[in-house]
């Protein structure tokens, strides 16, 4: 089940996981060969998460003025209201 290539894309990979699942899921797949492809499931589960938190970093990062890359704070997000969340100029009161 596993791809021959020695770096397979997020989607081949992506596409890998769901072959596996749905096998699983059919439940017709003998003990050992469910709990081969479960591990490689998992594995790959794994794999595909720390692709997608690493792309969510990049993505969460922006340039400033002097090309130096900054955290991106969403226009809501004011890190100086201890927790609450409200975003600038928010007319909700804390209850």
């Amino acid at each position: 089940m596993t791809t021959t290539r020695k770096k397979a894309s997020f989607e081949e990979q992506m596409q890998e996981l769901d072959q596996i699942v749905n096998q699983l899921e059919q439940g017709n797949v003998p003990l050992e060969e469910a709990l081969k492809q479960f591990k490689e499931g998992m594995t790959l589960a794994n794999k595909l998460q720390k692709k997608l938190t690493s792309a969510q970093n990049t993505l969460a990062k922006v340039m400033d003025e002097s090309g130096n890359e900054q955290p991106y704070e969403k226009a809501g997000d004011d890190p100086t209201n201890a927790g609450s969340n409200q975003g600038y100029d928010s007319d909700l009161k804390d209850i």
